[in-house]
């Protein structure tokens, strides 16, 4: 539905965006990762049409953005990170002016800013003033206006900003409810949320993509710990002899359970599940002393922090890294 090839935007000498490439399927709920300044609002101003790139292109299904810009537009409902609004409207006024400029048929917009009011749970502020709202309640107004002409491409850019936990939860619930109709982007530096809502992950660094993955296939990706008594040059040989092994990898001392007499060292196996139990029964059968054996999952904040410079499990991680120069 989406294809996005060698997307580029330049401000002068600085590249905000270099390159990026991916594509999104219809129904697909994708979270946008990346520090500030990584490019994801420029991604999505992009995306949009607000922004023109420097080079690259953008598709939508048989549409080109820059040919058919307005076309994409009118099939896309965008929640920037601060939503400009007027604020003494109410918010009934609000939505039936944006339904007005969404082009939505006169004799549907009642209706349209009626559904909106109620999956965004603004019923008891309907009537009241923009100004008079709490930042939450402001931001789903925003949301209210990017759904109520039914998009089948809806862009969040930091959707539960400002939003309590009990609105949080709602937000979550009402992404999982669009994605049954309609294809969402959500661009957060929160790793909760992505996880919570979304299937598949972009991460960016620096302008460029540096991990295009499904959660799931990331879950899957785990690394078992092991900690003995015995050095790389004796206990290598024994861990990789084991069925399921691909890697073998010994973690710094600083790691934990690594200190303290009898000298341990922490080594991080690339193994399949069914290979715990073998890895064990290799070490005793070899005289090591086994002084922990611990399955831990690869999670995205492992992955987030790999691509960061900060994390080491991605070493061993069966998902594509493309490193940031």
């Amino acid at each position: 539905m989406i294809k996005i090839d060698k997307l580029t935007r330049r401000y002068g000498q600085f590249v905000a965006v270099d390159e990026v490439s991916f594509q999104i399927a219809r129904g697909e709920v994708v979270g946008l990762l990346g520090h500030n300044g990584a490019g994801k609002t420029t991604i999505m101003r992009m995306l949009t049409g607000f922004l023109e790139p420097t080079s690259g292109s953008i598709q939508i299904d048989t549409l080109t953005m820059g040919r058919d810009t307005a076309a994409i537009q009118r099939r896309i409902g965008y929640l920037p990170e601060n939503c400009p609004s007027w604020p003494e409207m109410s918010v009934v006024e609000f939505l039936e002016y944006q339904a007005l400029l969404h082009e939505v048929p006169p004799e549907r917009r009642s209706a349209a800013v009626a559904a909106a009011i109620r999956r965004t749970a603004l019923a008891d502020k309907a009537t009241q003033s923009i100004s008079t709202l709490s930042r939450g309640y402001r931001q789903r107004v925003g949301v209210a206006q990017a759904i109520l002409h039914t998009p089948d491409i809806i862009i969040l850019d930091e959707p539960t900003n400002g939003l309590d936990p009990t609105q949080i939860l709602h937000m979550r619930s009402l992404i999982r409810e669009l994605a049954e109709n309609a294809t969402v982007i959500v661009s957060t530096h929160i790793l909760q949320e992505v996880q919570a809502v979304c299937e598949r992950v972009l991460i960016l660094r620096s302008g460029r993509k540096v991990v295009d993955a499904r959660l799931d296939e990331l879950q899957q990706d785990a690394r078992l710990l092991v900690t003995l008594d015995r050095d790389e040059t004796s206990a290598r040989p024994v861990l990789q002899a084991v069925r399921g092994v691909r890697a073998v990898k010994l973690l710094p001392p600083s790691g934990p359970g690594t200190a303290g007499p009898p000298p341990r060292y922490q080594y991080a196996l690339q193994a399949d599940e069914v290979s715990t139990p073998l890895v064990s029964r290799a070490v005793h059968d070899a005289g090591f002393a086994l002084y922990g054996l611990l399955r831990e999952q690869r999670t995205l904040e492992a992955v987030f922090a790999e691509v960061n410079g900060s994390g080491t499990f991605g070493a061993l991680g069966g998902v594509e890294v493309a490193r940031a120069a």
